[in-house]
């Protein structure tokens, strides 16, 4: 029995190594390749990973490889094409803080732009010479929002949609700056229903609606991909059935899995077409 059992450990162990080393990897990037930079949490983290399918469970335990970079490789395979992209936790935890709402967006690009960086995080001015393509988004809390005062405070923490304006608003003032660099912004993920309120549901999708509608303009640098759309359909809350659970709104692996190709859609038509051939949630027109 125990050298049956050893037998068996033996042959998994081998298809383990024989599936990590098979593995595609990201190639090195040269002068010649677009280089994509994502920034994100752990929303982002579970769209970048995909849905493990079959012995994919076994690459994603062992590998660096995951759901985006797959889609990359295959593409570049299939369309001769050099695109790279990688993916950063932004900002970290430490020094600044686990927390990437509007106004940290603003607090670290505009209000201390510059060559340094800011609490250990890149600015802009480090990033874009680095990358063609820049994309950024924020996680379920940027829809815990407030009711508003009358007196917006663009330097205010407070989610709120007065100040998350004013912060959008210089933040597209400072993404102009580097016409040569393309931005992709996510709207932001939704909260299931009972991790918020009514109130707070509807704010977050009035804010989201502006940021589509009036924020984004044409002819410029700055391309959305429609997260919120996507996990809500058009409602208020991040839907049940593509969230982990009822009570967590981190979306579950089955959805995640079958938006993880429409974000890279939406990448890919954004560098070769402007993105004119995709909608915004990323599906091809």
């Amino acid at each position: 029995m125990c050298k049956q059992i050893l037998k068996y450990f033996g042959s998994l162990f081998t298809i383990i190594l024989m599936v990590q080393c098979s593995s595609p990897e990201m190639p090195a990037p040269d002068r010649d390749t677009t280089k994509i930079l994502f920034l994100h949490h752990s929303t982002g983290q579970l769209i970048w990973d995909g849905k493990p399918r079959g012995i994919d469970i076994v690459r994603n335990w062992f590998t660096e490889v995951h759901a985006v970079p797959e889609w990359f490789i295959d593409y570049n395979s299939k369309n001769g094409t050099k695109y790279y992209i990688e993916e950063r936790a932004f900002p970290t935890d430490k020094p600044y803080g686990w927390k990437n709402y509007p106004f940290d967006y603003y607090n670290i690009w505009v209000k201390n732009a510059g060559t340094e960086p800011y609490f250990e995080q890149p600015t802009l001015e480090m990033l874009t010479p680095n990358f063609d393509v820049i994309i950024f988004k924020h996680c379920f809390p940027v829809g815990q929002i407030e009711e508003d005062t009358g007196n917006p405070d663009i330097n205010s923490e407070v989610r709120s949609i007065e100040n998350y304006k004013l912060q959008y608003l210089a933040l597209r003032d400072k993404l102009h700056e580097f016409p040569n660099t393309k931005f992709i912004v996510w709207t932001g993920a939704a909260l299931v229903e009972n991790k918020t309120t009514p109130e707070k549901a509807k704010r977050t999708k009035l804010f989201f609606d502006w940021v589509v509608n009036e924020w984004d303009q044409d002819n410029d640098n700055i391309y959305i991909w429609d997260f919120y759309q996507l996990e809500t359909e058009g409602g208020f809350y991040l839907k049940n059935e593509y969230a982990r659970n009822k009570g967590n709104s981190h979306p579950n692996k089955s959805f995640s899995g079958s938006v993880s190709p429409l974000f890279c859609n939406r990448i890919v038509d954004v560098i070769e077409n402007e993105g004119t051939e995709t909608t915004l949630s990323g599906r091809i027109k």
